[in-house]
């Protein structure tokens, strides 16, 4: 028993062993690749991984996620490569910062890096001497890292400063990067054997043949974070919670529209706050929402609707800088968000005063222009048979047994009526 439990330990370290952790990234750097990036280096460090390999294609991201990310690389014991792959791929911005932090930076062939200013997405205007101080503190920043890494520091500086970009060939022989590799087979041969610096200690990576490389996947969690860092999806799902929201206040009680209303702003509220968005786009798009709800209670006979339209649109398309990593939003998305918003708020204020305007169908004002039958003899009073029902009635006219009558007014529990004249 003693000898199979220690056959069963032997066979579980075996296969939890892994050589190589793979880990691929393709998309804007956001707080979910800097959770993913932790979650990749945790799961090495617990296999006792002999090297990291991190495939990257990315236009760039927040600067906070990028140091989060670079944390986790520089703090791990285990050896990082940052692969800019595939063929195509890019390390831009906050990518390329990524890349230079690593142990070893590698690209494919027609990859690029470069383009790393500091861009402000905010929609809020700042003044030279802040932006000074926001492209120093990078300057700083990224040459630190250089240093350590022993790369090209003006190179890198003018990343920065001058937002230049590298083909693979141009950064391997600037010194910004270590190793140009075709492909993976490509990057593990050139990678070993390869002295680098770690925590104040060299060390040289060697990998055996045939090592084992374990691809560690994004999980579902992450997969859906990422889909939701889109613009235009977290745009569409803001409108769609305004318009589940305000259908609900409207007719209370649906609870389904309220439900999806309250869900799809908080997905919208998560994936706005990802993506950085200009704010004062979101108070717009509030604004325009709002004129229509005070159209609809105090009807302005359109001014307050065309106010709406105007700030909405606004609201739109400047909730997204063009320049964002994370892309824009499309005109042929916002128009017809913006026309479906139109005709939707616009309707239900039809709807609402038509339904104002309308002649009431039941109680006291309903009976009012319906006909009946003489019980009795009206000679001023008498009775009459409406709708199932005997009523007092008076006339100021004499109505025999049996004529029809027309119900002019209701006082109380008595119907004023006259004799109705049928059309010839």
């Amino acid at each position: 028993m003693k000898k199979l439990l220690i056959v069963l330990v032997f066979l579980i370290s075996f296969q939890s062993k892994a050589d190589i952790i793979l880990s691929k990234w393709e998309g804007a750097v956001s707080p979910v690749m800097a959770d993913y990036i932790k979650r990749v280096v945790t799961q090495a460090e617990e296999k006792n991984a002999k090297l990291i390999v991190i495939q990257l294609d990315t236009p760039g991201g927040l600067e906070s996620a990028m140091r989060d990310v670079i944390k986790t690389i520089m703090n791990t014991y285990i050896p990082v490569v940052v692969y800019v792959y595939p063929p195509g791929a890019r390390a831009a911005s906050a990518g390329a910062i990524i890349t230079i932090s690593a142990d070893i930076a590698a690209m494919a062939p027609s990859t690029n890096i470069g383009s790393a200013s500091p861009v402000q997405m905010t929609g809020r205007e700042i003044n030279e001497t802040m932006k000074k101080k926001i492209i120093n503190d990078m300057v700083a920043f990224v040459k630190s890292i250089a240093k350590a890494k022993g790369r090209n520091e003006k190179v890198i500086e003018k990343m920065v400063t001058q937002s230049i970009n590298l083909t693979a060939e141009e950064a391997l022989k600037k010194g910004v990067i270590d190793i140009i590799a075709t492909d993976m087979d490509d990057l593990i041969k050139k990678v070993n054997g390869r002295k680098i610096k770690k925590k104040n200690a060299q060390i040289t990576v060697k990998i055996e043949k045939n090592e084992k490389i374990i691809e560690v996947e994004k999980g579902f969690r992450e997969k859906l974070l990422s889909i939701l860092a889109n613009p235009t999806l977290a745009y569409l799902l803001l409108m769609i919670g305004f318009y589940g929201i305000f259908f609900e206040l409207y007719n209370p009680g649906s609870v389904i529209p309220g439900v999806i209303g309250a869900v799809s702003i908080l997905l919208a509220l998560y994936a706005l706050n990802t993506i950085d968005v200009n704010w004062l786009g979101v108070l717009l798009i509030l604004l325009g929402i709002l004129f229509f709800v005070l159209e609809l209670i105090t009807p302005t006979f359109g001014a307050l609707a065309v106010s709406g339209v105007i700030a909405l649109l606004i609201g739109s398309i400047i909730l997204v800088d063009p320049s964002s990593p994370y892309g824009d939003i499309p005109l042929k998305v916002i128009i017809p968000v913006v026309i479906f918003s139109t005709v939707f708020f616009l309707s239900i204020a039809y709807l609402g005063v038509k339904a104002q305007m309308k002649k009431s169908l039941t109680g006291k004002e309903g009976m009012i222009g319906k006909t009946g039958i003489a019980e009795t003899d009206i000679n001023p009073k008498g009775k009459v048979f409406v709708e199932g029902e005997i009523w007092d009635a008076y006339s100021e006219t004499p109505i025999k047994k049996g004529e029809e009558v027309k119900i002019l007014s209701v006082e109380g529990l008595r119907l004023k009526v006259t004799r109705a004249h049928r059309k010839k």
